[in-house]
C-alpha cells in the first residue's frame, strides 16, 4: 500500500511509524513528556524491520528525547537515506544534554519561532546524518497564525534551496491550517486521529486542499490495542500518566468509556483476521486516501503487528457505515 504526500507527490508506505515512543525520557516545560526508559538496541531492530517489511515513512521530532530519537534513525538509516521518506519536527529549544524543552517566547501562542529555523533545521541534519529533509513540520500546536506565517516564509526559502522537500504543521487548529497552507510548498497537515476521537473537518480540509493527513495517536497512545483496563496505571516518566490533554486518558488511567466502546466495536475491527490494532489502522485508511497513520512501537513484535495491517488494507465502507451505527455517530 502506498499513499501521496499532498502537493508534494512524495510516495511513501501507505503506513509510517512514529518515532516519539523512542526518544526515552525528556521533559517539556518542566512536565513528563517521553514513553519512559527504552532500548536502544531493540529500537533500532524495529526501525530495520519497519523498512523490511515495507515501511519507508519515519516519523520524528528534535524534542523526542531531545534528539536522541532523531539520532536513532540517523544510526539505523545510514547509508540507505534513499529508502525512507523522514519527517521531523522544529520550533522549541532542544537541550540535549540537560533533556530539557522549552519555548521560545513567553508562552506557546508567542513562541518567537522564525529566527531558529535554520539553526534548528541544522541541528536536526547533524542527528539525522542527512543533507536534506523530506518533510518539515511546525511543531508549535497553538502557535498564533501570524507567527506562523513568518515561519513558514523562512519554510518557502528552504524549499527553494533543497535543504526541504515540503512542509506543513503538526496542529488540529482548522482555521489555522487554510491560512498556512495557502502556498504551494505546504504538503502536510499532522492531526491526531482515530476510530474514537480526532477533528473530522479538519480531515475534509486536507481533501479540499491535497493535504496528506499524518495521523498521530491512531492506536489512542495504546487504548485501541485492547492491552489495557479502566485499572492499567503507567510509569510516573511515562507521558500517558500525565496526559490530561488526551481524551483516551483520565487521571492517567485509560478512559472507561473508551475501552466500552472498544468492546463495542471490537468484532467488526477485527473482522477477517485482523488483530484490534490492525483494524483500528484499517479504519483511518478506509476514511480518507489522504491519511497516513504514524503508530509509535517500542518492540520488533509491534512493528511487525503494524505493518502487517497493510496487508490486510482499510475496511470496508460497510464495516465503516457498522461502526458508527453501534457508537451512534453520523457517517
Amino acid at each position: 500500500m502506498q499513499r501521496t504526500l499532498g502537493r508534494s507527490n512524495i510516495k511513501v508506505s501507505a503506513l509510517g511509524m512514529g518515532c516519539w515512543t523512542i526518544g526515552g525520557p525528556w521533559k517539556l516545560t518542566g512536565g513528563q513528556a517521553g514513553w519512559s526508559t527504552v532500548d536502544d538496541n531493540e529500537s533500532l531492530r524495529s526501525l530495520n524491520k519497519a523498512l523490511e517489511l515495507g515501511v519507508t515513512y519515519f516519523d520524528t521530532a528534535a524534542n523526542y528525547g531531545c534528539g536522541h530519537s532523531e539520532r536513532l534513525l540517523g544510526q539505523a538509516f545510514k547509508g540507505r537515506r534513499d529508502k525512507v521518506v523522514i519527517t521531523t519536527k522544529f520550533g522549541y529549544a532542544v537541550d540535549e544534554a540537560a533533556r530539557e524543552v522549552t519555548l521560545y517566547g513567553p508562552s506557546e501562542e508567542l513562541s518567537d519561532v522564525s529566527p531558529h529555523v535554520r539553526a534548528d533545521l541544522e541541528q536536526s541534519l547533524r542527528r539525522l546524518q542527512t543533507d536534506y529533509i523530506d518533510v518539515y513540520l511546525l511543531h508549535v500546536w497553538g502557535l498564533e497564525i501570524g507567527r506562523a506565517l513568518e515561519v513558514r516564509e523562512v519554510l518557502e526559502d528552504l524549499v527553494r534551496e533543497g535543504k526541504i522537500r515540503a512542509y506543513g504543521w503538526s496542529t488540529d487548529r482548522t482555521d489555522a491550517i487554510k491560512t498556512f497552507a495557502a502556498v504551494p510548498g505546504c504538503s502536510v497537515v499532522e492531526q491526531q486521529l482515530n476510530v474514537l476521537d480526532g477533528n473530522m473537518e479538519l480531515l475534509t480540509l486536507c481533501e479540499e486542499l491535497n493535504l496528506a493527513s499524518v495521523n498521530r495517536a491512531p492506536l489512542g497512545m495504546g487504548m485501541l490495542t485492547g492491552k489495557y483496563t479502566p485499572a492499567s496505571t503507567f510509569a510516573d516518566d511515562d507521558v500517558r500518566a500525565h496526559a490530561r490533554w488526551f481524551a483516551g486518558l483520565t487521571d492517567g488511567k485509560p478512559n472507561r468509556e473508551w475501552i466500552d466502546a472498544l468492546k463495542a466495536i471490537r468484532e467488526v475491527l477485527t473482522n477477517g483476521g485482523r488483530t484490534l490494532a490492525q483494524g483500528a489502522l484499517a479504519w483511518i485508511w478506509a476514511i480518507s486516501e489522504k491519511t497516513v497513520p504514524i503508530p509509535g512501537f517500542r518492540t520488533v513484535k509491534q512493528v511487525e503487528e503494524n505493518s502487517r495491517a497493510m496487508e490486510f488494507g482499510p475496511l470496508t465502507k460497510e464495516q465503516l457505515a457498522q461502526i458508527d451505527g453501534i457508537l451512534r455517530r453520523k457517517a
